[in-house]
């Protein structure tokens, strides 16, 4: 299930980013690999006694394969749509069946309009236009529209004569091969997806800046998907990137269901372990991946936004993150409590601590709102005499919101004061929580540098405090995992009790993870690389 989730899922996604034939394989290994694993645990089940009661991995397992399943149907049902279309265009064009357009209209979802009767496949859409469409036939070119731009030597020439028609079409012909050279041009300076390869042919074929390389000209049109069809796309894209996270959920309690641990007046504890410091190592993979440039279409990558669409900032999602985990944990704190019960310190303490999740989430969510903003600027702007209105300042093409930071750098320090039992555990306790003010403090660099210059290009600007940040919250969750009061009770007593062999085991287990993040976001722009260095070299092979 391990190598399902977290090795075929990943390469499958970055597979489906740019339609590759081979997303087929990887569903196929993912599913192969699905089903060994519920072989063996079908095995397991028969061989061994149930040792954990009323365990929910079992459920939520079946849960996570029903929603890739779902998923699978999606995909299986704009496959059958797509083959109905295509045989639907072939029927009423009265056209001969060809292999070569049905592996590419159907199968990669690479499909013209004329056979979809929509483009399913919009992501490059204005980046590449076929000959066909910029040359001119004799039987469009009208005379007397391009009189007024062609000289004609000679007093003996008519215009209207056949000759004279020939070399106005050429000359017209001429005119649009040039501007489709020039758009070529500068397409294959935008045929890297800017993210980890840079060519030197697009260094010496860019006739832009750095700032600008990937900035559509205004000539390119854009095609925009409807709203529902672009929040579809949005909620398969983010599902399926969740699915991988849910599958390192699973091991989680896998790991809780065999050992047997968390139990009885444990589960509270190991609940508050296991989640927070799941979602800190998850989210300091996803930072790692930021870093690198993943999300960069969004501006997430402390980019420029390369398209002024109203995609949520990055501090926008943790904020709500933030918010949702903290309405949620409020009242958690409180299971398996008689009523009546008062409160203990401990109790005092984590709700606390959930309460700011709360607000602290809802205040970074509000600084993140366009209208919220638009609002905070009124008394300022009524006072400015020029009519368009004064200039935005250049902080406004970035988002420094420091709230994330400040919750997640206060829940480390509160915690690494956390009183407990044991030396053992203060130590780790303090270990963990000064990571997370360890990123807390190189997040908040990365906002002081990136104001002093904003971001004014759309590639990635890769602040090397980000890598940093990244891995001190991704190991700081880690950490927090293996702080759980089980795991440090048995390390006592097995003689194990050293913070140096938790520390370094966290950080190899996080280079480790680091490395596979940096392997499929590698994957992914080489083939973005390759399959727009494909579309881009399509016309001019025809041509």
């Amino acid at each position: 299930m391990s190598l399902a989730f977290l090795g075929a899922l990943p390469v499958g996604i970055a597979l489906r980013s740019v339609n590759h034939s081979l997303h087929g394989l990887s569903v196929g290994i993912f599913y192969g690999l699905v089903a060994i694993g519920l072989t063996f645990s079908s095995l397991y089940r028969k061989l061994t006694p149930n040792m954990y009661e009323n365990a929910k991995h079992g459920p939520q397992g079946y849960f996570v394969l029903l929603l890739a399943l779902a998923l699978t149907t999606i995909d299986g049902l704009a496959f059958l749509t797509r083959a109905f279309q295509f045989f639907l265009a072939i029927k009423r064009d009265r056209s001969a069946f060809s292999l070569r357009d049905f592996w590419r209209v159907v199968v990669l979802n690479k499909g013209e309009a004329s056979y979809t009767g929509k483009s399913l496949s919009s992501e490059y859409t204005g980046l590449v236009t076929d000959p066909e469409e910029l040359e001119l036939g004799s039987q469009e070119l009208k005379t007397s529209d391009i009189q007024q731009d062609v000289e004609i030597d000679g007093d003996d020439v008519d215009l209207h004569s056949p000759t004279s028609e020939t070399r106005t079409e050429r000359w017209a012909n001429d005119i649009h091969r040039q501007r489709r050279s020039r758009q070529s041009e500068w397409r294959n300076s935008v045929a890297s997806d800017g993210t980890l390869f840079h060519s030197p042919l697009e260094r010496q074929a860019s006739h832009h800046s750095d700032e600008t390389l990937h900035e559509l000209p205004s000539h390119v049109p854009q095609a925009k998907l409807p709203l529902l069809h672009r929040t579809g796309r949005g909620i398969f894209a983010t599902t399926e990137r969740v699915l991988v996270f849910l599958g390192y959920m699973q091991i989680l309690t896998g790991i809780v269901t065999y050992t047997g641990i968390c139990r009885d007046s444990y589960v509270n504890g190991c609940l508050a372990h296991l989640i927070k410091g799941g979602i800190f190592w998850c989210y300091g993979l996803v930072t790692f991946a930021r870093f690198l440039g993943s999300f960069s279409e969004l501006g997430w990558a402390w980019n420029r936004a390369p398209r002024s669409d109203r995609a949520p900032t990055a501090e926008f999602v943790e904020s709500a993150v933030i918010f949702v985990y903290g309405i949620s944990n409020t009242w958690m704190e409180r299971f398996g409590v008689a009523p009546g019960t008062p409160f203990s310190t401990k109790e005092i303490q984590h709700i606390s601590i959930a309460v700011m999740f709360w607000f602290a989430g809802l205040v970074g969510m509000g600084i993140e709102s366009k209208t919220i903003r638009r609002w905070l600027a009124i008394p300022a702007a009524s006072l400015s005499s020029d009519v368009q209105g004064p200039a935005s300042p250049p902080s406004y093409r970035g988002s420094f919101n420091p709230f994330p930071a400040l919750v997640i750098g206060v829940t480390g320090l509160a915690m690494a004061a956390h009183a407990q039992v044991y030396l053992f555990q203060v130590q780790i306790h303090s270990l963990w929580g000064q990571l997370l003010a360890g990123f807390a403090l190189l997040r908040c660099l990365t906002y002081f540098f990136l104001w002093l210059s904003p971001p004014s290009s759309i590639l990635p600007s890769r602040p090397p405090t980000e890598a940093l940040a990244s891995f001190f919250l991704a190991c700081g969750g880690l950490v927090f995992q293996l702080s759980t009061e089980e795991i440090s009770i048995a390390a006592m007593r097995r003689k194990h009790d050293d913070v140096m062999m938790f520390l370094n085991l966290s950080v190899a287990v996080t280079c480790l993870a680091f490395c596979w993040v940096l392997i499929i976001v590698t994957l992914k722009a080489w083939l973005r690389l390759k399959a727009t260095k494909a579309r881009v070299q399509r016309p001019s092979a025809i041509a």
